[in-house]
């Protein structure tokens, strides 16, 4: 260690790789105001998150896969952090969240800008379970769309007002799944309806696949245009978490093929 540095506390790993679930793989640079901002709250400087946020992503199998590798100064504190992640999501998230709220001196539904105002009259634990969803709905849009860069990962829209973070596996089924960005897309509302219906699905390769009773009304333009000429496409690439191809296979045992 160089003179005049300290070593990572957990707190400070778990707060980073908070912020690695949220910004592109493009945007882990020093300039980037959320790194900023993190440096600031945690006494650092905007080049050691930017490391940090690399040293995380030299991790990813799908990033090496890529010829991308990251930085290769991990610490064995960041493997742990990252593994912790990678295998139970929805409980490690959460409480990374929980952190950023206390060191912010805010609360998570306020950190995340949740609408509280038509739970005024719900007490006690139903009160709770709502705002957990709404907590978890939130930080899992925020997720899967940073990670498909803020854009349907089939047509490239890019208003997103106009996109879902669409679940591969059922939110209701699969609980442990829930905030994975592995089990993300994000789609725009009408494909992730058809999605959602059976109607379109994603192979293991990452390919577009649409029902074949679309093709029984081909001759209609928005039909042709919106699921016909996608069939056999590949899906636009997510910055770093790849679907799970478990999810997929699962997602595809539904499809109406």
């Amino acid at each position: 260690m160089k003179e005049g540095q300290r070593l990572w506390t957990e707190e400070e790993s778990i707060l980073a790789i908070n912020l690695y679930c949220k910004i592109p793989f493009g945007q882990m640079h020093s300039r980037n105001a959320d790194v900023i901002a993190l440096a600031q709250l945690i006494d650092r400087s905007p080049s050691s998150i930017a490391r940090k946020l690399g040293n995380f992503a030299s991790f990813d199998p799908k990033l090496r896969a890529r010829g991308v590798k990251g930085l290769e100064n991990a610490s064995k504190l960041d493997k742990h952090i990252w593994n912790e992640y990678m295998q139970n999501w929805d409980e490690q998230f959460i409480e990374s969240e929980k952190l950023l709220a206390k060191k912010k001196h805010t609360t998570i539904e306020q950190l995340n800008h949740i609408d509280l105002d038509n739970l005024k009259d719900i007490q006690g634990k139903e009160r709770e379970r709502l705002v957990t969803v709404r907590v978890n709905q939130s930080l899992f849009r925020k997720i899967v769309l940073t990670n498909f860069n803020n854009q349907c990962c089939i047509t490239g829209i890019k208003q997103t007002e106009l996109l879902v973070a669409s679940h591969i596996l059922p939110w209701s089924k699969h609980h442990a799944d829930r905030l994975n960005p592995k089990n993300g897309l994000a789609l725009n509302y009408l494909h992730d309806k058809a999605f959602d219906c059976g109607l379109l699905t994603i192979t293991e390769d990452l390919k577009i696949k649409v029902a074949s009773s679309f093709l029984k009304n081909r001759d209609i333009l928005s039909i042709k245009q919106n699921f016909i000429d996608y069939d056999g496409k590949s899906l636009i690439e997510p910055q770093k978490f790849f679907p799970d191809t478990e999810f997929l296979k699962i997602h595809n045992q539904s499809f109406k093929g």
